[in-house]
């Protein structure tokens, strides 16, 4: 085979330990091969650095499942040309792959060009995507604490929850807060109402009717205290991705991707984060769609195609898409929210979402490629578009029953 690459290193990356081996000519014995081990702290990641660069190294492959890989990364990434690799393809590559010979078969796998580098973003956009995720995740724990401040308003028979719809709204807390306080009348809690709530405060009264005991009240304090500390977090983290944003070149694609009905602003900064604003490394859509595992699986036998799974792929990107498309279950006056309502109907909801989640990413694509903004056209123009599509299949029928089909403009 062919080398493409003279002087390459293979590396097989475990928690404690990297396993390396170089690839360098040799004046009588063509190739030389050379292995080392080293530990992954930082001074001995220097020290393969070192190593690397003192046999005038230029690429480096690597192998790693996890986050084992981001460590070495980082030092690696100013001096060489880093490809991380997915297992599964350098699995499907011809030839053995044993544990002992893991960087060995890298290193000779990388010399000949066969390694296929998986998408490592900049360094602004990693430090976007580790806050981005980070928020996320706390989004998501103070979502379960307010589940479990229902629960125990379930379990004291108070029936705030199905009186108002939000058990964290200003009336609702101060309602809590009172309870907390050890304040018991129905009539007097119902009082915290404020705004339209004040039409309520029959059902309230009978809704705040309860059994509530002293670990109650101790649970319910525990409960918004985890609440409002998640909350703030969440806004100090809210703040930093702001700050960044500029220094990442995402002000403006933000603003236009928040066009996009169902994609708010944490929505569009998640995008951003994970997908980038470079949409070069993307041949066309269908790869953006299938890198972020949201392309339908295949699934063939026997010339019958069967249902099957998405395919694997980025799972943060697939679920802030997912959860942009759920939110259009109910929006009108817009394409994504009938194509959601329309694929419901006939698959599900949970079928639709997938299908809506693809469509904002193609729209996102090409929104980020062209520089483009998005523009509904309205409900007129997709009618008049099926009237054409229809007159257009009409006309080709009675093209192939023999007919001759002579359009003429109508008169004014």
């Amino acid at each position: 085979m062919e080398v493409v690459y003279e002087r390459c290193a293979g590396l097989d990356v475990h928690k404690k330990t990297v396993t390396a081996c170089r690839i360098i000519p040799h004046q009588t014995e063509g190739w030389q091969r050379e292995i080392r081990t080293f530990k992954t702290m930082t001074a001995d990641l220097l020290g393969l650095a070192d190593w690397l660069a003192n046999a005038d190294i230029t690429h480096v492959a690597m192998e790693s499942t996890g986050v084992y890989w981001k460590p070495i990364f980082n030092i690696l990434e100013s001096q060489f040309q880093v490809l991380l690799t997915n297992a599964q393809h350098v699995k499907y590559v011809p030839g053995h792959k044993t544990d002992v010979k893991d960087a060995q078969w890298l290193a000779e796998l990388l010399q000949h060009g066969l390694l296929k580098a998986s998408f490592i973003p900049s360094a602004p956009q990693r430090a976007l995507r580790d806050l981005v995720r980070y928020r996320t995740q706390l989004i998501q724990e103070r979502s379960r604490e307010i589940n479990r401040l229902q629960k125990v308003l379930e379990d004291s028979n108070l029936k705030i929850g199905s009186v108002v719809s939000d058990v964290l709204g200003a009336s609702s807390r101060d309602m809590l807060t009172a309870i907390i306080g050890g304040q018991q009348d129905p009539s007097l809690l119902a009082q915290f109402a404020r705004g339209r709530m004040r039409s309520k405060i029959a059902e309230l009264q009978a809704a705040l009717s309860g059994r509530v005991q002293d670990h109650h009240r101790l649970l319910l304090r525990i409960h918004l205290e985890r609440i409002d500390e998640l909350a703030s977090k969440i806004e100090t983290l809210s703040q930093e991705i702001a700050m960044l944003t500029p220094d990442f070149d995402t002000k403006d694609e933000i603003e236009r991707l928040d066009e996009i009905p169902g994609v708010g602003l944490q929505v569009a900064e998640g995008i951003l984060a994970e997908l980038g604003t470079d949409m070069t490394r993307f041949p066309s859509a269908n790869h953006a769609v299938s890198w972020a595992g949201l392309a339908p699986g295949k699934n063939e036998s026997a010339g019958r195609n069967r249902s099957s799974r998405t395919t694997k792929g980025n799972k943060h990107l697939k679920s802030l898409l997912v959860q942009a498309a759920h939110t259009l279950a109910r929006s009108k006056d817009n394409y994504l929210g009938a194509l959601f309502r329309r694929i419901a109907s006939k698959r599900g909801k949970k079928r639709a979402a997938v299908a809506v989640a693809r469509s904002i990413l193609v729209i996102v694509y090409h929104l980020l490629k062209r520089g483009s903004r998005y523009i509904e056209l309205g409900s007129d123009y997709f009618d008049r578009l099926n009237q054409q599509r229809t007159t257009q299949r009409l006309i080709k029928r009675l093209e192939q029953l023999g007919h001759q089909v002579i359009l003429q403009p109508i008169s004014a």
